[in-house]
């Protein structure tokens, strides 16, 4: 594309921070590893971060560009570094990006005197894109620096709503004579006195919103503007007019002043180059055109032209191409035209490594935000900033939680927008200057003239934060009763602690949140009290009963016998007669979920309240799982007396009770059987249709959800991902959208009326591949595996099979906004973002978000499925207690708070905790023993591992240890099952 003048290329090529070894914290490997320092003189660098603190980088002088960039980029944990650069002012006054493939000392006449600057480099056209926080407020940073030197123009209401949003996130919410004085004292804009208050009257309007939520608004309000990401460079036509040239991710722009004259998409453009001081832009040949072939521009100087045509072709690589490009042979005898290329990964490799990744939310501290956000107003607290913390101990533990454990997955994905970041003291965090046991970055950065580093470096933490325990658990554990009967009366407790917990989401936190508002029905707040108040009420007293049978049990108490509080049996049989005239309200659980779908289609402002709570932290699973928890927890309390039956002989002073027990509660589990599956049905359609756009009219009656997962459709273009939905009617095939909700976009529907199925390897040469015909389109699709492909193609002819005692096609067939029933083949990912942003919200609206961590995501991440009868089988299999932890190469173990529901393990400090600091879905994990080259020498001790991520997970009996094996066991990769039976013998007892 580009034809320049001759330089000399560098040698070693290297890679940008986000390749495999890249310096990012891994999900499941924390710790950094710092670049590789060639041999040689060591010079300090200074760098100006986008928060205006100055940073001191020794490094050799030998060392490329990127040695230096990706040593600063680690230096904030920053993942997502390819859209930033360091900028300098070279020896001809003029600012340049420092490259990344040539030598320091090649690039920097005098490095100690030379002020580096960290800033954005690539502008993405939707920050939706942006999957971290800390880039989202690196941006916003820039965009604050932008408007205050005058770079982004805009009108003065843009103006005054970008610096509504910018003072909402440092100073929080409004408060009039607080904010007049701020805004006198601090300068956002040049001439801002006239427009105080037009900003006041907006930061009024902002009341609510986090810091992260303001990061957001300001970049929504800034993509929009036309110097959004505009860099000028002064040029002149041939007929001597002044314009000036910039480059963007659509292509080459032509401004004359700050109005934008002219635009050649990258489509358009055949090649760029420059000679001497002409700029040249060939075209692509347009009989439609008026326009020259080649277009010409004369610039100040040949270098003026060679940093502009070296940003094009960066800005051209980076959006347009699926990886870096690779370099071409150096010529033997002569070279013509510079070798200079475009060095890193494509925007396209850096989603998809983040993704792939399933990097977490990294935390970091914000230097200008001293923000306490009101709880009252918005469900998700916000930190409190410039002010160190009475108890740093806690912070720390959540921020080691945050990140060890989170897979935010699949927020990792998701650009929410309500994202969190625990807070902690700059200085605290680098203590010791060690990482796992490894030396951290603080050895190769500090600041100068003694300041503390800048707040936008997240602190290095080790598992030591967290509490540890070893030698005193084990001598704690061998004072507690060893018989089996003890573990199950125990594996009650704990979760039955759970339970109340999350009976407690819908009593307490949901009508806090939801059943105050003048928008809910009264119907629904009576339907959803006189359900849920009398089984909270009654499950207190039950647990407080529980809890203090176990601690008779366990000989924590004056007990002058002790046999005769070595059972459960009979607290269970006491309580669950006095549940039996509540079994009306487990009936009601059914109408609570119908009331609540009805009040929402109602009422677009109660829908938006409970799209909102499900995005509280409290609310880890869907809201309408937390509904059918009274249901689900009557075959829990089966499962349990089972076991005590089975274990008790019939002798024992407890069997009877337990038997009699276990007759009450079957007895009502029978009852509520068939309404059950009914609405476990009924709420997966109504989840689903919350994950996908472009479907209307997906909940009716004669639906029924079968499968979703990950298939890869074969079209004109090759294999392409995408997400597939299998109900008893209809298959629905759709792609992830990159818009902030995070929802599927519904490409094309298949009716399984008059479909047929058959394997299709050998005919297109594709492994796992099957082919789906139906009356009016085939649909040609890869599974990732054998195991996948049978999954699918076994319950799809079921489904037919069923299809066929219809009568003919369902009149309730999917209506969507879908032109036909195929899907473009032609679309891109970009093409399907280009949608997306159309249709998204204008400056002044929040956007929709949207939960980025359900099955449909996680499936689609770790190219899985999943089936209803998979649902209700994790329905049976839940869990919760203590667990201790150990990562692959720490020594200590963690004690952590563990509970498993919804293919997922949820982390707490403490049963006491409301809400997860973190979780793990376990969807293509196995689950096994270590083995003896592992040198893991305790007891009870299984071993979760994904492709390089590895946990192990100690439990305290051989009783625990089986419990968590078949649980974990239920939603891991079948292929796991084996290794684990064949070592269970081997196990150490």
């Amino acid at each position: 594309m580009a034809e320049p003048d001759p330089e000399p290329m560098a040698s070693g090529a290297g890679q940008r921070l986000g390749a495999p070894e890249t310096l990012g914290i891994s999900t499941l490997d924390p710790g950094h590893r710092p670049p590789a320092m060639p041999p040689g003189r060591h010079v300090t660098i200074r760098v100006r971060m986008l928060d205006d603190t100055e940073e001191l980088f020794d490094i050799s002088q030998k060392a490329s560009g990127k040695v230096l960039f990706d040593l600063v980029c680690s230096h904030m944990n920053l993942i997502e570094g390819d859209y930033f650069g360091l900028e300098f002012q070279n020896h001809q006054k003029m600012m340049v990006w420092l490259d990344h493939i040539k030598p320091i000392i090649k690039q920097l006449r005098r490095p100690k005197h030379t002020i580096l600057r960290f800033a954005v480099k690539f502008f993405p056209p939707d920050h939706a894109q942006l999957l971290e926080e800390l880039t989202r407020y690196l941006f916003a940073l820039q965009i604050k620096q932008d408007v205050s030197i005058g770079r982004l123009t805009c009108n003065d209401s843009s103006a005054a709503l970008m610096v509504s949003h910018i003072i909402q996130s440092e100073i929080g919410d409004f408060e009039e004579s607080q904010c007049r004085s701020h805004l006198l004292n601090n300068n956002y804009i040049p001439d801002q006195m006239p427009l105080i208050d037009k900003i006041m009257e907006f930061h009024s309007k902002n009341i609510g919103q986090t810091p992260a939520e303001s990061d957001y608004q300001l970049l929504e309000v800034a993509r929009r503007l036309e110097m959004y990401g505009i860099r000028l460079h002064p040029a002149k036509d041939r007929e001597g007019t002044r314009l000036s040239l910039a480059v963007a991710h659509t292509g080459v722009l032509v401004f004359q002043g700050h109005t934008k004259i002219n635009a050649f998409n990258w489509s358009k453009v055949r090649k760029l180059s420059f000679k001497r001081k002409r700029f040249l832009i060939k075209l692509r040949p347009d009989l439609n055109s008026s326009y020259q072939d080649t277009l010409e521009f004369l610039m100040g100087s040949r270098d003026c032209c060679k940093v502009f045509w070296k940003i094009c072709v960066e800005y051209h690589a980076f959006f347009r191409l699926f990886e870096e490009p690779k370099p071409k042979p150096k010529p033997v005898l002569f070279t013509r035209g510079s070798s200079f290329r475009f060095s890193g990964r494509t925007q396209k490799q850096v989603m998809d490594y983040v993704k792939e990744s399933e990097f977490k939310k990294i935390p970091f501290e914000r230097k200008h935000s001293r923000v306490q956000h009101n709880s009252r107003l918005s469900p998700l607290p916000s930190p409190r900033h410039h002010e160190v913390p009475t108890e740093v101990s806690v912070s720390v533990l959540q921020m080691a939680f945050s990140r060890t454990l989170a897979i935010s997955s699949w927020s990792l994905y998701c650009a929410s927008v309500k994202p969190q970041c625990p807070h902690l003291s700059a200085s605290s965090g680098h203590s010791h200057g060690m990482v796992n046991g490894q030396k951290s970055l603080e050895l190769c950065s500090h600041s100068p003239d003694g300041r503390q580093p800048s707040p936008l470096t997240s602190p290095l933490l080790n598992d030591a934060c967290s509490v540890r325990t070893d030698d005193e658990d084990e001598v704690r554990r061998k004072r507690f009763p060893t018989d089996r009967a003890y573990f199950i009366a125990k594996e009650l407790l704990t979760t039955e602690r759970t339970y109340l917990k999350d009976l407690e989401v819908v009593t307490v936190s949901f009508q806090n949140a939801v059943g105050q508002d003048e928008a809910t029905p009264d119907s629904l707040k009576d339907t959803v009290f006189s359900s849920f108040e009398p089984l909270h009420k009654f499950h207190t007293g039950f647990l407080r009963e529980v809890e203090q049978r176990l601690a008779l049990w366990e000989g924590r108490s004056n007990a002058h016998i002790k046999g005769d509080y070595q059972r459960i049996g009979d607290v269970m049989l006491k309580n669950f007669q006095g549940l039996k005239p509540l079994t009306a309200n487990l009936h009601k659980q059914s109408e609570v979920l119908l009331e609540l779908e009805k009040a929402c289609r109602s009422s677009r402002r109660l829908e938006g309240l409970c799209r909102d709570f499900e995005l509280q932290k409290v609310c880890y699973v869907p809201l309408n799982v937390f509904i059918l928890r009274p249901l689900h927890r009557l075959i829990h309390y089966k499962q349990i007396l089972e076991r005590l039956c089975k274990h008790y002989p019939a002798t024992h002073v407890d069997f009877r009770d337990c038997r009699a027990a276990l007759a009450d509660v079957s007895e009502v589990v029978e009852q509520l059987q068939g309404s059950l599956i009914k609405m476990e049905n009924f709420q997966k359609l109504l989840e689903l249709k919350k994950d996908l756009i472009g479907v209307d009219n997906l909940v009716v009656p004669s639906r029924e959800f079968i499968r979703l997962g990950c298939l890869s459709k074969l079209s004109g273009k090759g294999l392409q991902q995408r997400m597939f939905f299998l109900f008893s009617d209809v298959i629905l095939y759709t792609s992830r959208g990159m818009t902030p909700t995070n929802q599927f976009k519904v490409h094309g529907q298949l009716p399984l009326h008059g479909m047929t199925i058959r394997e299709s390897e050998d005919e297109w040469g594709v492994p796992h591949a099957f082919t789906l015909v139906g009356e009016q389109q085939s649909v040609v699709v890869a599974a990732s595996s054998l195991a996948e492909m049978e999954k699918w193609m076994e319950d799809i002819k079921v489904a037919i099979e069923t299809a066929k005692t219809s009568n003919g096609p369902s009149p309730n067939l999917l209506t969507s906004n879908l032109t036909d029933n195929k899907c473009p083949e032609d679309s891109t990912v970009e093409a399907e973002s280009e949608d997306d942003i159309a249709a998204s919200h204008t400056s002044l609206e929040r956007p929709a978000p949207h939960r980025g961590n359900t099955m449909v995501h996680v499936c689609w991440h770790r190219n899985t499925s999943v089936s209803m009868v998979d649902f209700s089988v994790a329905v049976e299999n839940q869990l919760s207690g203590n667990l201790l932890r150990k990562f692959k190469n720490s020594n200590g173990w963690q004690k952590l708070w563990v509970v498993f529901t919804n293919f997922s393990l949820f982390f707490y400090k403490s049963h006491q905790d409301d809400y997860p600091l973190a979780s793990l879905p376990l969807l293509g994990y196995s689950v096994t023993i270590p083995s003896e080259s592992e040198n893991i020498h305790k007891d009870y001790v299984f071993k979760l591992h994904f492709k390089s991520h590895v946990y192990y997970f100690r439990s305290e009996s051989e009783y625990t240890f089986e419990r968590w094996m078949e649980v974990i066991r239920s939603a891991t990769i079948p292929s796991s099952v084996a290794r684990v039976l064949n070592n269970k013998e081997s196990h150490p007892h």
